[in-house]
């Protein structure tokens, strides 16, 4: 069985979405910051999300990133990979993930993490290297084309 379809436009009116704390760039810290929050810096505004696992059902990440979908310019940040361990679950991005983010505009920042404490079944309390998100961040802020094309150069880098 075949099924074709076209996608013509994305038209939809956010009705409940939470209000988001604001914070710094200055002060932004990727491990501390609300799962939904905007990001001032002078001139720019965002609204970021973050994924604790890059799987959707796991941790269920659209509500944070429904919450920032009233902002212009928008980013979420997803771990490429979630190792927990020998007794834990291993997680990877799919690629349909990216695409819904695409069609929805948002910029997706593939992360990693860099440390974790070991427990004795799993590993947890896994942290993003920060400053490689800031430095992504300051891409964006850069870039002027739209989430699709950003996400498929990342995709390819």
């Amino acid at each position: 069985m075949n099924i074709l379809g076209k996608i013509t436009g994305i038209k939809y009116k956010i009705s409940s979405a939470e209000s988001l704390k604001e914070v710094d760039i200055i002060s932004f810290d990727i491990n501390e910051i609300p799962t939904s929050c905007l990001l001032k810096d002078n001139k720019y505004n965002f609204a970021i999300s973050k994924w604790v696992s890059p799987k959707r059902t796991r941790s269920y990440p659209f509500e944070r990133v429904y919450n920032t979908l009233s902002n212009s310019k928008r980013i979420t940040v997803i771990p490429i990979v979630k190792d927990e361990g020998e007794k834990g679950d291993r997680d990877f991005l799919q690629w349909d993930t990216i695409s819904l983010m695409s069609l929805l505009d948002v910029y997706v920042i593939f992360a990693y993490y860099e440390s974790a404490v070991k427990s004795t079944q799993k590993i947890k309390n896994q942290k993003f290297n920060n400053n490689y998100i800031i430095s992504k961040i300051r891409e964006i802020e850069q870039y002027h084309s739209s989430a699709l094309h950003w996400n498929l150069n990342e995709i390819n880098t």
